[in-house]
């Protein structure tokens, strides 16, 4: 049984959350899928490679802020040899980068790809996965939608053979955390934005979440994914809530609805985030950071899935999945 080798280009709190969950988890996921070891990790500024102890690696990024050696990631990527590229770089849907780079060279050079990175899926879907095929790599991307909620696969996998028609998501937490705050709190949009960003549920920029782009991003993924689309992030009709006050949610309540930001696809190519009125008995009506999806198919009718959408913890849950699922099957689970 062959060593898998693995590389970890981004070390911030997901990075650093896959390092922890593979040592700590280690004897159930060689389990799985074999032998591995790390033989790289890098961040934007610094690196170790090597016979690499994933503990001291953490400590040390903690401790100093940066790994110990000088080497870039595309150094890195010349010069050690590795399997399987784990990419938990910063995402940028515009852009793609610094994700796009890395993950388009290691599938180039025919080495698996796991990323928990949106912005590369959101500019270059359709590309990254003719470049896997071309190379006989495989790609997986259960990190990018969801965190620890299963949608990837189970559009992929579980959902085979079913038309599916219809996508409606509650897919970013601090968008959802704020407007269940405002209908249960009647306080204003920019205090409990406030509030948000001195819990850490809120980034200190919070306009990727606020004016619905991390949404939007995320159904870019699904969509791609369930209708086969080649959908880009300047497809998708995207309205934030920065605008919702308290007392829409007070006129909403009177008729028995909530306001929540849904993100919405379907097989005719619709693509929308937007806040919107949803009864309050319908299983979207979630609260706080909880993600939530409802599939609408011909075979399985109406599937919903709930769960944690961020996280270490759980980004690391969907980046072990992805593991298992592309190594558990040459292992023969």
């Amino acid at each position: 049984m062959r060593m898998i080798r693995v590389a970890i280009f981004g070390f911030g709190n997901v990075g650093r959350g896959v390092a922890r969950a593979l040592t700590n988890n280690r004897e159930l996921i060689e389990k799985k899928i074999g032998k591995f070891e790390v033989v790289a990790i890098a961040d934007s500024k610094s690196s170790i490679h090597g016979d690499i102890d994933l503990k001291y690696a953490v400590e040390y990024k903690l401790r100093h802020g940066r790994l110990p050696g000088d080497m870039k990631a595309d150094e890195l990527m010349e010069n050690v040899e590795f399997d399987l590229l784990i990419d938990t770089t910063p995402t940028d849907v515009f852009t793609g980068e610094p994700g796009l780079s890395y993950i388009k060279q290691a599938l180039s050079m025919g080495r698996d790809v796991i990323t928990s990175s949106k912005g590369p899926l959101v500019v270059a879907f359709r590309e990254l996965f003719r470049l896997a095929e071309k190379n006989g790599a495989r790609m997986g991307y259960e990190a990018t939608v969801g965190g620890a909620m299963p949608v990837v696969k189970l559009i992929k996998r579980e959902l085979a053979g079913n038309q599916i028609f219809r996508l409606r998501g509650i897919l970013n937490g601090t968008t959802n955390y704020i407007l269940s705050r405002m209908e249960r709190e009647k306080m204003p949009y920019s205090q409990i934005l406030s509030e948000a960003q001195e819990l850490g549920i809120a980034e200190a920029n919070p306009e990727y979440d606020v004016k619905g782009y991390d949404a939007g991003a995320k159904l870019v993924i699904l969509a791609n994914t369930a209708f086969s689309f080649d959908a880009k992030f300047s497809s998708v009709r995207i309205v934030g809530i920065e605008d919702i006050t308290p007392e829409a949610f007070e006129v909403a309540g009177e008729k028995g609805y909530t306001i929540r930001l849904v993100a919405e696809a379907d097989s005719r190519g619709k693509l929308e985030v937007s806040p919107r009125l949803i009864k309050v008995t319908n299983p979207l009506a979630i609260y706080g950071t909880l993600n939530a999806l409802l599939v609408e198919t011909d075979l399985a009718g109406e599937v919903f899935v709930i769960g944690k959408g961020a996280g270490d913890r759980e980004t690391a849950s969907a980046i072990i999945s992805d593991m298992v699922d592309i190594y558990g099957r040459d292992n023969g689970h």
